[in-house]
C-alpha cells in the first residue's frame, strides 16, 4: 500500500501503535532503574545512620558518573535504528557492538580514576567523619560495576534501535529482583554490612550486562556480524556521543545551579526543593518513555529514506507529548493532598512546597513537547544542534536563577526560572523541528 493511499486516521493509528508498543515497556524499565538505590537505602538504613549517610554520598557520585555517559544509549539507539530502517541488520548490530566496546573502555577508565580518588571525592561531597568510611567502602566496591552499568546503557540502546523495548524491561525487572535478594543476603545473611550491599549491586549489574550481551551476541551470530572491537567504529561512536555529552553536562549544570540556589534560600526551601525535584524527575520518566520511542521510530524512518514518514511521526509524537503533559499536570494538582504528607509533616515546608508544585503542574505540557522533540532530534542524530541548544538554555537560565535570592524570590520564583529554562528549550527545539534541517535520510547521517 502506497503512502498516499493511507488515510490520515490510519496513519495516526499506526503511529499510536508504534509509540505505545515502544513507550510503555520503556517506561517500566526507566522506573525500575531508581529502585536499585531505593532498595539499597532501605536495607542499609537498618544498619545505622552513618551507613545510610555514606550510601547517600556514594550513590550520588555513582549516579552522576553513570548519567554523564547516558549518550551511550542515545547515540547507539539512533545509529542502530537508521540501519534497521535501511534493512541492514548486520550493520545495525555491528554498530551496536562498537557502542558496547566503547562502554567497556570508558568503564575501565572510570574505575582507574575512582579507586584512588574515592576519599577525595567523598570529602568533596561533604560527607561527615562518621559517614565517610562507609561512603568510601561503598564507592570503591560499586565502582567495579561501572563497566557493567555502561554496557547496560549501550546494549539498551542497541535493543531500542532494533525496536525492542520489552527485553530491557525484563532485564531491568530481573536485575531489580536479584539486587534486592543479593543485598539482603550479603548485608544480613553474610554479615558484610554496607560492603555486602555494594557487592550485591555489582553482581546484579554484571548479571544484567551478561543478559544483554547474550542477546546481542545471538543477534551477531544470526546475521554474521563481527564481535571484535573495531577502532574506526569505536571512534565514530565516541564522536557521535561527544555532542550529547555536552548536552547532558549542560542539563546537569542547570539542576546543580537550581539546587545550589535553593540551598541559599534556607533549610525550608531546600527541603521543599528536593521534594519538588524528586516529583519533577518522576514525571520526566513518563515523558522520557515517549522520547525513547521517538528516538527509535525517527531513526528507522530516516534510515528507510522516508522523510515524510519521519515528519508525520514527529507531529504525532508532539501531540502525544502535549496530551501526556496535560494529564500529568492535572494529576499533580489533583493528587497533591495525597502525596505531600508522605514527604513531610513540617507545615512550613508544605506551605513552601505547594505553590512550587503548581508551577511544575502548569509547565508539564511544555515539558511534554520538549522531551518529545529532544527524542526526535536524537533519533535523527542531530547531536551537535542539541549541544548548542542546551548551552544556550544554560546561558539563559543561570543568571535568572542566580538572581532569585538577591531579589527576594523564594522557591516558587526558582521554579518559574526552571519553567523559563524549559521554555527556552522548547523554542530552540521547536525552531529546529520546523526548519526540517534535522531530516537527513540514509543509513548514516
Amino acid at each position: 500500500m502506497s503512502q498516499a493511499s493511507v488515510t490520515p486516521k490510519a496513519r495516526r493509528r499506526r503511529h499510536d501503535r508504534e509509540i505505545i508498543a515502544l513507550a510503555v515497556p520503556a517506561f517500566g524499565a526507566l522506573v525500575a532503574e531508581p529502585l536499585f538505590v531505593i532498595v539499597d537505602s532501605a536495607i542499609v538504613g537498618h544498619l545505622g545512620t552513618p551507613q545510610l549517610a555514606g550510601l547517600g554520598v556514594a550513590a550520588a557520585l555513582l549516579m552522576t558518573a553513570v548519567s554523564v555517559f547516558v549518550f551511550l544509549a542515545y547515540a547507539t539507539t539512533a545509529a542502530v535504528a537508521r540501519r534497521v530502517g535501511a534493512g541492514d541488520l548486520p550493520a545495525a548490530i555491528r554498530q551496536g557492538m562498537d557502542g558496547i566496546w566503547l562502554a567497556l573502555l570508558l568503564g575501565v577508565a572510570v574505575i582507574a580514576v575512582t579507586l584512588p580518588t574515592a576519599p577525595w571525592l567523598v570529602d568533596l561531597f561533604g560527607a561527615s567523619e562518621t559517614a565517610a568510611p562507609h561512603a568510601i567502602t561503598y564507592l570503591r566496591i560499586s565502582s567495579l560495576g561501572i563497566p557493567a552499568m555502561l554496557i547496560v546503557l549501550a546494549a539498551t540502546g542497541v535493543l531500542r534501535g532494533l525496536q525492542d523495548t520489552r527485553t530491557p524491561l525484563y532485564v531491568a525487572l530481573g536485575g531489580f529482583t536479584a539486587n534486592a535478594a543479593l543485598n539482603a543476603g550479603l548485608v544480613y545473611g553474610a554479615g558484610l554490612g554496607i560492603a555486602g550491599s555494594a557487592w550485591g549491586t555489582v553482581a546484579a549489574q554484571c548479571g544484567m550486562a551478561a543478559a544483554y550481551l547474550l542477546v546481542v551476541v545471538r543477534g551477531a551470530r544470526k546475521y554474521g556480524s563481527s564481535l571484535r572491537p573495531d577502532a574506526a567504529g569505536i571512534r565514530a561512536s565516541a564522536q557521535a556521543g561527544v555532542p550529547l555529552l555536552v548536552r547532558t553536562l549542560s542539563l546537569r549544570a542547570v539542576l546543580m545551579i537550581a539546587t545550589a540556589v535553593a540551598a541559599r534560600l534556607g533549610d525550608t526551601d531546600i527541603a521543599a526543593h528536593q521534594i519538588v525535584l524528586s516529583l519533577w524527575s518522576l514525571l520526566a520518566f513518563a515523558l522520557d518513555a515517549i522520547a525513547i520511542a521517538g528516538q527509535a521510530i525517527i531513526g528507522r524512518y530516516l534510515g528507510a529514506n522516508d522523510a515524510e514518514g519521519a515528519r508525520q511521526a514527529c507531529r504525532r509524537m508532539v501531540e502525544w507529548g502535549i496530551a501526556a503533559g496535560v494529564v500529568l499536570g492535572v494529576l499533580v494538582v489533583v493528587s497533591r493532598p495525597l502525596f505531600i504528607p508522605l514527604f513531610t509533616g513540617d507545615q512550613a515546608v508544605r506551605d513552601t512546597l505547594l505553590p512550587a508544585l503548581l508551577v511544575v503542574a502548569v509547565s508539564q505540557p511544555i515539558a511534554g513537547v520538549v522531551f518529545v522533540l529532544d527524542g526526535v532530534l536524537m533519533g535523527a542524530g542531530d547531536g551537535p544542534y542539541l549541544a548548542w541548544a542546551m548551552l544556550v538554555t544554560l546561558a539563559a537560565f543561570a543568571p535568572v536563577a542566580l538572581l532569585v535570592p538577591s531579589v527576594g524570590g523564594g522557591l516558587t520564583a526558582l521554579w518559574w526560572a526552571m519553567t523559563l529554562m524549559m521554555t527556552v528549550r522548547l523554542l530552540t527545539l521547536w525552531w529546529r523541528a520546523r526548519s526540517g534541517r534535522w531530516i537527513v535520510t540514509g543509513a548514516t547521517r
